[in-house]
């Protein structure tokens, strides 16, 4: 293959020559034919080799298509017109200040025999996506070209470069994202995938209506905010370097390349998205492959089996597993509740259902480098963290788990509980999860199956999910097996209707999302699983880093070695009955949960969940 720099030259010189014809034209379609746009950074010879890497680093915001000798290219770059802008320029940086804008670079031709060039793909086309969508185009709210924002998230540091990620946004109708997603993945593969979907203010956006580059595309009452990656990200990387010259690619300019200079990605089934609401407070969506989120379906499926036939099936929602697990997966620090005294005649009154369950889910939590602290009552505060260093003792969990009480009398107390200082905008917690923990029914009493009250066992760890509820930017997640568990108020008319004793037991506290298993611990378990899933998938996984960065799939061998497998739930259990902790049906101490005996039943969905989680992972 010719090497770069001869390919782009002999293309860049009959471009010149066409020029003066070309300047005139408004539908471009023939001249563009085997091209693609692309912009421009020229920075001094000795800043080459770092910004390389950091592009290199950085493939999402910043794919790099070629580097070449400046003063051998640029003459004729910056004459080449865009098929959309047609306006052959470059801005002129001195120390990190634009001092000019640039239609030649002769008057610097001694400066370019030290500088090399940068080309980098500019070839996803938001609005051809959108139109190919059949999403209507929207007026800019001023001339020029849509509207671009810096952010807060950072691009990943490297070789001293470093500088904010730059975004474009752009309004979906909600109704229509699944049709975008699917548009823009056809077009673009990953480039064309979105990197934020929902409030601005997660990137810290502070206003849609002042973007830092270009016109405000105005937003309607049912649109999304949808934001890809801008190849602007690049004049932020020149600006920081503070170089004491280079040129740039002006915003809304590029140039015109080669088309088999294209860094777009293979497209593959695999690859294509599916996008899932996660949150309404702050709106917030994410997205997945569909063989991901598929897997995610089959552990729901696997574990919502009725071993104790209670009618469970009638509580099923659809994907809510795969829901809590994308919702978590943003999650940055997990609050994990656990513990359902249905034993009031012993000591402990503790049932082996829910600890288990909470252990494993808080292993794979770690193992993701998510802050998990776990809440119980003061009552079972010793049990729980002899039961937490009996884990660690024996490799169940790799580091202890901070172990917290609550007792609060009030919504206050709670808000207190949940947030630095009480401030609801400084919440301490992302997403907190309650796998069978006893949950407060609509008389304010807490009840077993049998329709015993307990409220005498059990700290009112209630009133923190629903003071979560008015707290932006908390989600959570109810796990249960019988509907009188915390967070089950989701499904209590179907728990009233179709549980025995439900119009009594039945929990009054909604989660966000609420995941039904034949037994909660395998909910738990199912959880971990699909959080596995979904850190494994590169759509889900480029999402989550804002396509910034290095993968973060480098930490897969330590996830595989974290998620549940039946030697460690055996020592699990075996820890509690250790501990004198009894099975919820039988009130046996013994290797058995529910009734049903660990070596053949629950043995059996771990080692199903583990398979359905890594075959052909």
């Amino acid at each position: 293959m010719m090497p770069f720099s001869l390919l782009l030259r002999s293309y860049l010189r009959s471009a010149i020559r066409s020029l003066p014809k070309a300047a005139h034209i408004r539908n471009t379609s023939i001249m563009t034919e085997g091209l693609q746009p692309a912009s421009v950074v020229v920075l001094p010879r000795s800043l080459a080799p770092a910004f390389e890497s950091f592009c290199q680093g950085n493939r999402g915001p910043l794919p790099l298509l070629g580097q070449s000798e400046a003063v051998k290219t640029i003459p004729e770059l910056s004459a080449v017109p865009d098929r959309r802008t047609i306006c052959p320029q470059l801005q002129k940086y001195e120390f990190g200040t634009c001092t000019g804008v640039l239609t030649s670079l002769e008057e610097h031709s001694e400066q370019l025999k030290e500088m090399v060039t940068f080309i980098i793909d500019c070839s996803f086309s938001i609005e051809e996506a959108l139109e190919q969508a059949g999403i209507p185009r929207r007026d800019l709210a001023g001339s020029g070209h849509a509207g671009t924002y810096k952010t807060t998230v950072p691009c990943a540091t490297i070789a001293g470069f470093c500088c904010p990620l730059v975004v474009t946004m752009r309004p979906v109708p909600k109704d229509k994202l699944g049709r975008l997603l699917q548009a823009t993945h056809a077009m673009g593969g990953q480039q064309g995938q979105p990197i934020h979907i929902g409030d601005p203010d997660l990137l810290g956006i502070e206003a849609l209506s002042k973007p830092d580059y270009g016109s405000y595309v105005e937003c309607q009452p049912e649109d999304v905010p949808v934001f890809w990656l801008s190849p602007l990200t690049s004049l932020e990387a020149v600006i920081s370097c503070r170089a004491p010259l280079a040129f740039a690619s002006p915003p809304g300019c590029t140039v015109m390349v080669p088309k088999d200079m294209s860094s777009a990605s293979c497209l593959t089934p695999e690859m294509v998205p599916e996008v899932y609401a996660i949150s309404e407070d702050p709106l917030h969506y994410s997205i997945v492959s569909a063989p991901a989120a598929q897997k995610v379906r089959e552990l729901e499926s696997t574990i919502a089996i009725d071993p104790g036939n209670r009618g469970i099936g009638h509580l099923l929602l659809k994907d809510e597993l795969l829901q809590a697990a994308l919702s978590l997966s943003h999650a940055r620090s997990i609050l994990v509740t656990t513990g359902f005294p249905t034993h009031f005649n012993h000591e402990p009154p503790e049932e082996t259902d829910g600890p288990p369950g909470a252990i494993a889910l808080a292993a794979f939590l770690q193992a993701l480098g998510k802050e998990t602290t776990m809440v119980v009552d003061q009552r079972a505060l010793n049990l729980h963290m002899r039961i937490v260093e009996d884990a660690v003792r024996r490799g169940v969990l790799k580091t202890p788990i901070p172990i917290l009480t609550y007792q609060g009398r009030s919504m206050e107390d709670a808000r207190v509980f949940l947030c630095k200082d009480g401030d609801p905008k400084s919440p301490r917690f992302d997403h907190l999860v309650a796998i069978e923990r006893a949950g407060r029914a609509a008389d304010g009493n807490y009840y077993n199956a049998r329709k015993m009250n307990i409220q005498h066992l059990v700290d009112p760890i209630d009133d923190i999910f629903l003071a979560a509820q008015k707290i932006p930017g908390i989600s959570s997640t109810g796990i249960g097996d019988g509907g009188n568990e915390l967070g089950m108020g989701k499904v209590k008319e179907a728990v009233k209707k179709h549980i025995r004793n439900g119009d009594v037991i039945a929990c009054d506290v909604e989660a966000d999302f609420a995941v039904i298993a034949g037994v909660s611990n395998w909910g738990g378990y199912a959880l971990a699983c699909a959080l596995y899933i979904l850190n494994s998938c590169q759509v889900h996984e480029r999402y989550l880093r804002r396509a910034t960065g290095p993968s973060r799939r480098a930490g897969e061998q330590g996830w595989i070695q974290a998620l549940p497998s039946v030697a460690k739930e055996e020592k699990m259990l075996g820890i509690l009955v250790e501990n004198q902790v009894r099975s919820g049906v039988s009130g046996i101490v013994g290797m058995e949960v529910d009734g049903l005996p660990f070596h053949d039943v629950h043995a059996e969905m771990i080692q199903k969940l583990v398979d359905t989680t890594t075959v052909h992972m």
